[in-house]
């Protein structure tokens, strides 16, 4: 349940605020003096406090700041000197309104305060609200956005969210994974192609781009896509037509675009992986997502929304996050950021049972997130160190909580081949990962094209020595 703060008499309002707490679903905290209003809202997670303008308003920000806590401040207090409000707001606060105050003006307070639909963008950060007002400024527009973060932050979850507030609303949203789809056919995908094009080619088929005309194209992780490609998809974006494999005719099309990324586009530009005019076709308007860890406000309200949907597809309704868990999953690094906290969440649900309440012995934090601190934390777009990836696939033989072993233990490495080595930490990470191959393409720094290459090369091994009934090396050793 979000939580709020009543700090100091407030005599005039604190009435009204808490049976509007009660009526909005938000739990009320009270505290009479700086010190125990500090104390409450580390130890609640509050998500917003409302002050007495009598009280010392600069110990409370400076306590604030040094305990890192970032809710927003409301200030109530008399409307005469005006300057009252203005000192409180250079102080730090986000709002003053006067007081007494009556429901008409603070409901519309409440309001703003809830979590987003649960089909947008979930959030309690302040760094996430700021990017919220942004997507829908820019949502109004026909411009190309270009979403960048690490995996697993919910890029498409805000390409969905500017697309359902933009004037296409009511046409398609359709998305491309440039990652998963192999380059042979991604052309295909993307533009259609005519019967008789290539082997295979039984009929004409539309492309993603001829489905969301009138609406939004999402091309997820495109700094995955081969660079002959990229010269087509520039001509696609500057003219506004297609040309279908085999075609002889350009077909014009009405699409809005949105592009994904998790590297930094400037170093691919400069090592010549991708074409630098379509990045600045693409970059019209750039919006960077933080990691999980950055914006610490999202993820009680996140933790509480994947409980309730995972409580509820197992048939268990209402379940609350306690004191201990909500510290636990505060502390964590989240190096899988919103993907690995989904994960975790689900987990510990699987975990209670029928029970209601999640306590901190329900949820496991991987390795990986649980033994960093954010104060240690990787430089941005930098690619993982072998140390992480080796750290996966000791964590794969046993130390991964819920994990199921790695084919082979890393001190039974000697006597093996490289490639053999490689193709074990490969499916070990793999394997910590849950099956996540963006995740595990993020620690083992390579592509995730690179990794699907080389899952497909394992298969491919391993049927040839099914076929002429020969035991993999790997099974017998």
């Amino acid at each position: 349940m979000p939580a709020i703060l009543l700090l100091g008499t407030l005599s005039a309002d604190k009435g009204t605020l808490s049976a509007l707490a009660k009526s909005h679903g938000f739990e009320a905290f009270v505290a009479t003096d700086i010190e125990a209003g500090l104390k409450a809202a580390s130890t609640h997670a509050v998500s917003t406090i409302f002050v007495d303008s009598g009280a010392d308003l600069p110990t409370l920000f400076e306590g604030l700041r040094a305990a890192k806590i970032t809710a927003p401040v409301i200030v109530l207090g008399p409307s005469q000197p005006a300057a009252n409000a203005a000192k409180a707001i250079r102080m730090g606060a986000t709002e003053y309104l006067s007081s007494p105050s009556n429901k008409a003006v603070l409901s519309p307070v409440f309001e703003s305060l809830l979590p987003e639909n649960p089909k947008g963008v979930i959030a309690g950060d302040p760094k996430t609200m700021d990017l919220i007002t942004n997507a829908k400024r820019f949502a109004n527009s026909g411009a190309t956005v270009l979403l960048r973060g690490e995996s697993g932050t919910g890029k498409e979850v805000f390409s969905r969210f500017v697309h359902e507030n933009s004037p296409r609303v009511n046409k398609a949203f359709i998305s491309v994974n440039c990652a998963a789809i192999p380059e042979n056919l991604l052309e295909s995908e993307l533009f259609g192609h005519v019967k008789g094009a290539f082997s295979g080619a039984l009929g004409d088929k539309p492309g993603k781009f001829k489905l969301a005309d009138g609406g939004t194209l999402l091309l997820d992780e495109i700094s995955e896509m081969d660079l002959g490609l990229q010269a087509k998809l520039l001509r696609a974006i500057q003219e506004r037509v297609i040309d279908p494999v085999g075609s002889t005719s350009s077909v014009p099309v009405d699409i809005r675009l949105i592009a994904t990324t998790n590297r930094a586009l400037e170093k691919e530009v400069e090592e010549g992986k991708f074409r630098e005019d379509l990045y600045f076709r693409l970059n019209v308007v750039m919006l960077e997502i933080p990691a999980l860890r950055e914006r610490p406000g999202d993820i009680l309200p996140l933790a509480q929304f994947f409980a309730e949907k995972y409580g509820e597809q197992n048939g268990v309704k209402g379940i609350k996050i306690d004191k201990a868990a909500a510290d636990k999953l505060l502390g964590c690094y989240w190096k899988g950021n919103v993907r690995e906290l989904e994960n975790t969440v689900h987990r510990a649900v699987l975990m209670m049972g029928t029970d209601t309440i999640m306590n901190a012995d329900h949820i496991m934090i991987s390795p990986m997130s649980a033994s960093r601190t954010v104060e240690s934390k990787p430089e941005a777009n930098k690619a993982p160190s072998g140390n992480a990836a080796a750290g996966a696939y000791a964590a794969a033989g046993g130390m991964f909580e819920g994990g199921t072993g790695a084919n082979r233990p890393a001190s039974r490495m000697v006597g093996h081949t490289m490639e053999e080595v490689e193709r074990d930490l490969i499916l070990s990470t793999l394997n910590y990962c849950e099956g996540d191959r963006r995740y595990a393409a993020d620690i083992l720094g390579i592509t995730i094209k690179q990794l699907r290459d080389k899952l497909t090369r394992y298969e491919t091994s391993q049927s040839a020595a099914a076929q002429t009934n020969e035991t993999p090396k790997e099974a017998t050793s």
